[in-house]
């Protein structure tokens, strides 16, 4: 099991917006520019350089070599560095929403929705069990991190959550 570092606050700031997740997403595969990083998430460029240069402070993404644009202009292309894997964030809260409002707008621009895999369990487990079920996950995890690409593999995207489920009564059912 991976331990992760306590994220500095600038850190768990710079991940708690959706927007700054989908940017690192992005420059997962290949460094894009400010003006690629706009076109790919629909955005308007100026908004997105803010968010760009707030995840370069934080290193979580890392400038790559100048390059000369169409029109000679300089273009700095921009690498997600995977730190972002690396973290933990002491306030549970900070974040969450984000990588889930992240996980929904990546869900809607899906054009081959037969591609899209989802289950949902329910299930009592004891607090043991819980630990289990959550460390055997992130191995799984873990090896997909560290597996090199696949040649002409596809890119997918992966989102777990596991949570207490408030809407279920929490005693037991009786043993019969």
């Amino acid at each position: 099991m991976v331990v992760k570092r306590l994220a500095t606050e600038a850190e768990a700031k710079a991940l708690a917006s959706a927007i700054r997740l989908r940017i690192l997403r992005a420059c997962l595969d290949e460094p894009l520019t400010n003006k690629e990083i706009a076109i790919r998430l629909g955005a308007n460029p100026a908004t997105i350089l803010h968010h760009v240069r707030t995840l370069v402070s934080t290193g979580f993404l890392a400038p790559q070599p100048v390059r000369r644009g169409r029109r000679g202009s300089r273009e700095v292309p921009y690498q997600a560095t995977g730190k972002s894997w690396e973290l933990r964030v002491a306030d549970p809260e900070v974040g969450q929403d984000a990588m889930v409002d992240a996980f929904l707008e990546e869900l809607r621009l899906v054009g081959d929705r037969s591609r899209i895999r989802m289950s949902r369990l329910a299930a009592r487990l004891t607090d043991d069990e819980y630990e289990e079920l959550g460390r055997r996950l992130m191995v799984i995890f873990e090896e997909l991190r560290h597996r090199p690409p696949s040649p002409g593999g596809l890119p997918y995207s992966i989102f777990f959550a596991m949570h207490p489920d408030d809407t279920r009564d929490v005693t037991p059912p009786a043993a019969s």
